[in-house]
Parts: structure tokens; sequence; C-alpha cells
């Protein structure tokens, strides 16, 4: 049970997909508008039946034919739709601390929001493809609390959802009261640890305790106590916390509000959650942000990049 937006297409037929894609690159121009429709239309298990039948009828490698027919943030989006699900995360966070400086902003993204299950298997991915360790490669390219926060929700030994104990709660929210707004500097770590490992329903609790308490939202508080990477990653746990599809709407409504846009953020959170969550996604989208995304994809985009993004999106919601 999914609330994607891409699911299996039916009847599938990966030869003629293949054969269609060939025909689309094939010779002088390319055709952008059929490889856009298969590529959208089809689930990530079926570009990948679709890459393998190419490979066995025209000897020649899907992506690479991509990469050299199509150009630009229209290329990256049909290149990410081909990137198979399981290495998707993996690879994106590779990318995210190879080379000059860390994009933090990636490793604060997919760290805060995975389940402990897809945490557990990113980092097995990361190790079979790459043959390194994450977590090391994460804690050499990063530093302080923020490195700290990474490492506890690397582990993924989040508690599991069960019955919520009323005691812990109010306990959990007066030491965050304590470690933040009623002390002189903030106890960075007692944030950490609460947030890193309690339980999401457990936490829920804590953040409506720690409101009655204190008369701030725990956001707030972070948002004064914090600062920097720190302040980016405490707030996407709380975020993902309340709602990992509100906070995705978020995130997309950023990538692209005010000028310019964030294409690589907008390209990962559309293709990252088309088959799980982008129907809840677009229904947050619409309700905190009174415009669709939809809308805002059809404004802020253009040309075959818009068309891919928009069928991707998979509707309007008026």
């Amino acid at each position: 049970y999914t609330r994607g937006t891409v699911t299996a297409f039916s009847p599938f037929d990966a030869r003629a997909d293949a054969e269609a894609l060939r025909k689309a690159m094939k010779g002088m121009g390319t055709d952008e508008e059929t490889i856009l429709k298969i590529l959208t239309s089809r689930n990530n298990a079926q570009r990948q039946e679709i890459a393998s039948a190419f490979k066995t009828l025209f000897g020649r490698d899907l992506v690479d034919d991509l990469k050299s027919e199509l150009t630009g943030k229209f290329e990256t989006l049909m290149v990410s739709l081909m990137r198979p699900t399981y290495i998707f995360d993996a690879h994106a966070l590779k990318h995210a601390i190879k080379g000059a400086g860390t994009n933090e902003k990636v490793l604060t993204e997919i760290l805060a929001s995975r389940t402990p299950a897809e945490v557990q298997n990113i980092k097995k991915v990361y190790l079979q493809e790459y043959e390194a360790d994450l977590e090391d490669k994460i804690t050499g390219e990063t530093s302080g609390y923020f490195q700290r926060l990474l490492v506890v929700l690397l582990q993924a030994n989040r508690d599991p959802d069960g019955r919520v104990d009323e005691g812990l709660v109010e306990q959990d929210a007066q030491v965050l009261f304590r470690a933040g707004e009623l002390k002189w500097g903030t106890d960075e770590e007692k944030f950490i640890t609460i947030l890193g490992t309690r339980s999401v329903s457990h936490l829920r609790r804590v953040f409506d305790k720690y409101m009655t308490i204190s008369g701030f939202q725990i956001e707030e508080t972070i948002d004064r106590e914090t600062s920097g990477d720190l302040e980016k990653l405490l707030l996407a746990v709380v975020k993902c916390i309340r709602s990992v599809p509100a906070y995705f709407a978020e995130t997309l409504y950023y990538s692209m509000k005010g000028a310019g846009t964030d294409d690589d953020t907008l390209i990962r959170v559309m293709v990252s959650r088309s088959e799980i969550d982008l129907l809840d996604i677009r229904q947050e989208f619409r309700k905190n942000f009174a415009k669709s995304l939809h809308q805002m994809i059809q404004k802020d985009t253009s040309g075959d990049y818009r068309k891919a993004l928009l069928l991707l999106c998979g509707g309007d919601d008026e």
C-alpha cells in the first residue's frame, strides 16, 4: 500500500518500451516527449526491466544514451528516475560527502526523514556499492553536535512505537525545557539524545507537553537556542516526527520559493517520494501554502523538465 503518484504501469511491455526509447533517441534530433512520458509513467522496478531489455535488444546502455542525448535539468531528472530505488539514497549521500565541501542539506534531509529500517538499508547498500562505511565517511566530513546527531540517527535505533508512558513524556519535556529555555547556554546533548532515540508517538506527546510547560513550540526553542547546521537538522527531525509528508511539502515549497530554484532538491524529493507518499505531500502542500504543488511547479519550471515534473506530480489539487 502506497501513497505514491507513480504505480506499476499495466499492461507493461519492457521490450516495446525499450524499442520506443531507442527510436526516440536514434538519428538526428531527440523525441524528448516520448522519453519523459514513458519514464514518468512506469515505476522504478519497470524502468529497470526496460533498461535490461534495452541492453538485450541493442547492446547499448540506456542511462548512457539518455546522458548523451539529453541536457541540463531534464537530463538530471531522467537519469534520477533510472537510478534503482534501493541505491537512490546511498548515491545521494555519496555525492553529498565527496570532494570539496559537504552538502549538509542532503545529509539532513535524508537522515532526518528516513525510517530506521530505511537507514539500515542505506548503510548496507553504501558498503556494498562503494566499499566504504557511511558512518566513517560522514564523521570524516562533519563536526560538533551536528555530527553527533547524524551519528545517533545513523544508528537507526529509535524506539519502536508502542504504548506511551505519560510519566516519561513529562520527564522528557521537563529535561528539554531545562536544557534549553531555562539554561544559560544550551545543553545540546539532551536534545540530541531525546530527539534521536525516542519513539515517534512518544515524541509527539513530548512536543505537546513541552508547549504546555514552556509556552513555546519546541521548534521556537530550537530556533532561538541553536544555530547553523545543528539547528537545521534538529528542526528537520522535529518536523519529520510531526509529519514526514508535511516536512517534504515544506522542503519542496522552499526549493521553489523566491528567486531561483533549488533543482537538485526538487528533483531528489519528487523522484524519491513518487512511489511512497507524494499524494500525502501534495495534500499537505495545498493545506499549508495556499496553492498546489502542481501550480508551483508550473510557475517555477519550464520545457520538458516541467512536463516531466508535472507528470510525476500526477495532478492538481484545486
